[in-house]
């Protein structure tokens, strides 16, 4: 194997980045996201690129509020998996983090140990105080309702773990 980099995705990185989410989509672990959707969020992405130029992985951060963000499509590809990959993609997201001011991280996973070995732990139904829950329960986006844990995302959610964790100062 290769060494690999991560970087700040590019437009050009889009229909990698599909690709990498596809497998996953038919197996029904992650929800598809329309290419508009991935052009629209690129500026979230970060990617995992090979020497040879190849995208091996992807994951993108998402701000929910003032200080929590989502950690999302966070996907290796078959053939790349535990090279520190997914590690290092986790990191350079909670450095993006932290740059941000954020100072919590959620995620909505199937991969608990590999989340536990990163700091994040389940979490329960009250994550945030009633204030910002009525601001956050307005946003059309599907992750802050799964962040939420709402009622018309739980078919998404089913065998999902929702998890925290508290960054770090820099």
């Amino acid at each position: 194997m290769s060494q690999f980099i991560t970087r700040p995705a590019r437009t050009s990185d889009v229909h990698a980045i599909q690709e990498l989410l596809e497998p996953y989509v038919q197996r029904r672990i992650l929800l598809g996201k329309d290419l508009v959707l991935l052009f629209e969020s690129v500026q979230e992405f970060v990617v995992a690129e090979t020497a040879d130029g190849r995208i091996v992985g992807c994951g993108a951060l998402h701000v929910i509020w003032e200080d929590l963000g989502e950690i999302r499509t966070l996907i290796v590809a078959d053939g790349w998996l535990h090279h520190g990959i997914g590690r290092a993609l986790v990191e350079t997201l909670e450095e993006r983090a932290r740059r941000l001011g954020l100072t919590r991280l959620f995620c909505l996973t199937f991969e608990v140990d590999f989340f536990t070995r990163r700091g994040f732990a389940p979490i329960g139904e009250q994550v945030v105080d009633a204030d910002v829950y009525s601001q956050l329960v307005r946003s059309p986006d599907e992750g802050v309702a799964e962040f939420l844990d709402l009622a018309h995302v739980k078919p998404n959610t089913l065998g999902n773990t929702r998890m925290l964790k508290v960054l770090e100062p820099a």
